[in-house]
């Protein structure tokens, strides 16, 4: 199967959420710390960055994309470091998620939309992302996780149930890329994937190309053969494939967060290199964006 280049508002290139108008949240100084861990371990309680409603990004139609704020990884060209850290997002209980969710049914409806929990890592809180994601099928409403797939052994078989579509981001083919990359090991990406298959759970690949990163022949084929074997589990698992192109658009936020931001001076691919790579994706049967 193939299909032609799309237009898509990639996350290398768009900012995470603008904030958490129109969700409540919860006063640290109001619930004791014991009070907040113990909310948190039931998944009543978790740490958000900010929410968003976007169309063309992050799963089908409109979805209502929520930042959860922690992540095990460290990527170079992270486009949301101000989500790294769980400490760093507000206090939101899941209901008043929900509430919010309630609000946009007929919108998800009318367009083959839903929710999509992002982040940072969506799998740092489990319990929370898997009240939100039980709360929003008892909505009717469409489900997308977007992951790394590093913390796969915390989705329970209960929470993937309740899970329509992963955007699996499989940074890098290899283990030493992969390390480069986000100073982590691959593997969990791979068994979660193969788990995802296993489960029938639709998945979106996601691959970012950085010139001089990402961009090695051999790397670009190790991430195609992966995502082939993931499908190959069991055929039309793997949707679709996106080939994200990096761009700066985050550099900002690493030097207001007083980070090092180390590829400074890396160009975004060119659009041949880019198809180049979608065509590599293709050669093995996927749809590829």
């Amino acid at each position: 199967m193939t299909a032609g280049p799309a237009v898509l508002d990639t996350p290398s290139r768009r900012r995470a959420g603008a904030g958490l108008r129109g969700i409540a949240t919860v006063d640290a100084q109001e619930v004791d710390r014991s009070a907040r861990l113990a909310q948190m371990r039931s998944g009543e309680l978790g740490s958000v960055h900010s929410w968003e409603l976007v169309t063309a990004v992050d799963g089908p139609g409109t979805r209502l994309t929520v930042f959860l704020s922690g992540c095990p990884l460290r990527c170079l060209y992270c486009h949301n470091p101000d989500t790294l850290a769980m400490k760093d997002g507000e206090p939101v209980l899941a209901e008043d998620l929900l509430a919010r969710v309630a609000r946009y049914r007929r919108v998800f409806a009318a367009t083959g939309g839903g929710l999509t929990l992002s982040g940072g890592e969506v799998l740092m809180q489990p319990a929370f992302a898997a009240r939100v994601l039980r709360g929003a099928k008892r909505l009717g409403v469409h489900t997308t996780l977007d992951t790394s797939g590093f913390l796969g052994a915390n989705a329970t078989d209960a929470m993937l149930d309740d899970t329509d579509l992963v955007l699996l981001d499989i940074k890098a083919g290899d283990e030493e890329t992969y390390r480069r990359v986000t100073g982590r090991s691959l593997a969990p990406t791979l068994r979660f994937g193969r788990r995802l298959a296993e489960r029938q759970v639709k998945v979106w690949v996601r691959f970012v190309l950085v010139p001089g990163l990402t961009d090695d022949p051999a790397n670009v084929a190790a991430v195609a053969s992966h995502a082939a074997r993931i499908e190959a589990v069991r055929p039309g698992t793997v949707e679709r494939v996106e080939v994200l192109p990096f761009h700066q658009m985050a550099r900002d936020k690493w030097a207001e967060l007083g980070r090092t931001y180390e590829l400074g001076d890396t160009p975004p691919p060119t659009p041949a290199a880019t198809e180049a790579v979608r065509d590599v994706f293709r050669a093995h049967g996927l749809t590829t964006y």
